[in-house]
């Protein structure tokens, strides 16, 4: 009788659960529902975070600098709620540890995610933050990046593989990026002249050639090869690519090699280029643009249902023109109806004078302005 009683209380909360609970399970971090809103914890989600830049190249330079630990913990006081951080080192030589001692670069990789989800920050993690870096690594010109059968994508399939599989039941993991403005170099006229950096003492080649040039059809490939990658380890989490808004001279670039301003037919053509699925979300960077632009790309995300990540903004200087400027580029994202933004950039000393915000120090004003931001957004 008791089993019976059991059985049929059992039958009843089952009964009550809504369709496909028993079978969706909770996921951690950012995801694009089929309507192409941006969801968390099943909601929708807006939010506005920062670019922590160096959170983990820190310590990965130096595993007694464990500082990201206090900046995780003022971005919680401060009520931020995600950083864009670089997910490894951003020259070859810093990111050597994860081929010669790859315990040793998880140890110290480990203890930032755990520090950011003691602290409940988010994190999107760039992956490959910069071009030039895993072609350097193996040995390869940047252009291997548009061959599936390169070294350079064995190494991106490798570590997508690690990191993905390593981080995926993280909460504080949000999403994956593949790495930092990879479209502004593509087909560029004067591309000769826009090589990336040359360091032998870093870890790149001491020469470069236009083999180490890049178009959207590289980018295109690279950018596809990962998100599929991804996907294998984690079926859920947003995937975006990291690119900058496209030049106005974008798709110009790519068909003729030629400055000439596009239309938006062709902007959308050149995004539909570098944003191909399973790319869920769409990423611009936005700065001295203009509003309309930023409403136009915003636009077609949602044409595409694909939410808009704002992966940075921000103004530049101390003065009251700097917080002014910032201020109306806050308000444009808000107006654009952004789901996500990221501010450049928290705690880079590097940046001290121009781009670098504390919560001390004289651009403190727009973490307090982020997070008035946050609340208004969720609706308190």
């Amino acid at each position: 009788m008791r089993t019976t009683v059991l059985y049929v209380i059992a039958l009843a909360v089952l009964s009550s659960l809504s369709p496909g609970a028993l079978t969706q399970p909770r996921h951690h971090g950012l995801t694009v529902n089929t309507s192409g809103t941006l969801m968390k914890d099943g909601k929708s989600y807006r939010g506005i975070g920062v670019n922590y830049f160096s959170a983990f190249s820190r310590t990965l330079a130096d595993p007694k600098d464990t500082s990201y630990d206090s900046g995780f913990a003022n971005l919680e006081k401060a009520q931020i709620p995600f950083c864009r951080i670089m997910a490894g080192g951003f020259w070859p030589k810093e990111q050597r540890l994860y081929l010669d001692d790859r315990d040793e670069f998880f140890r110290r990789f480990d203890r930032v995610i755990q520090s950011a989800q003691k602290h409940h920050i988010g994190l999107i993690l760039s992956c490959f933050w910069n071009l030039a870096t895993v072609p350097d690594l193996v040995g390869e010109p940047v252009s291997a990046w548009g061959d599936p059968a390169s070294k350079t994508h064995a190494h991106m399939r490798n570590y997508v593989r690690e990191i993905v599989s390593r981080y995926r039941e993280s909460p504080a993991v949000w999403g994956w990026e593949f790495g930092n403005e990879y479209n502004l170099p593509a087909d560029l006229p004067n591309a000769a002249e826009q090589r990336p950096p040359i360091a032998p003492s870093l870890g790149t080649p001491a020469v470069r050639t236009a083999s180490d040039e890049i178009g959207v059809a590289t980018i295109r490939t690279a950018f596809s090869a990962f998100a599929r990658e991804v996907r294998k380890y984690d079926p859920y989490r947003i995937i975006e690519t990291g690119d900058s808004m496209p030049r106005a001279f974008a798709w110009h670039n790519w068909k003729e090699k030629t400055w000439t301003h596009d239309t938006g037919e062709e902007q959308a053509e050149v995004l539909d280029q570098t944003n191909p699925d399973p790319i869920d979300v769409v990423s611009v960077h936005f700065y001295e643009e203009t509003a309309a632009q930023l409403q136009a790309v915003a636009q077609y995300a949602r044409q595409k249902k694909k939410p808009l990540f704002v992966g940075e903004f921000g103004s530049k200087g101390d003065s009251a023109g700097s917080e002014s400027a910032f201020r109306e580029i806050l308000k444009t994202i808000l107006a654009a109806r952004v789901p996500l933004a990221a501010l450049w950039v928290y705690d880079h000393g590097d940046q001290d004078g121009s781009w670098n915000v504390t919560n001390d120090n004289l651009r403190s004003y727009q973490l307090k302005a982020i997070s008035e931001a946050n609340r208004k957004l969720r609706g308190h």
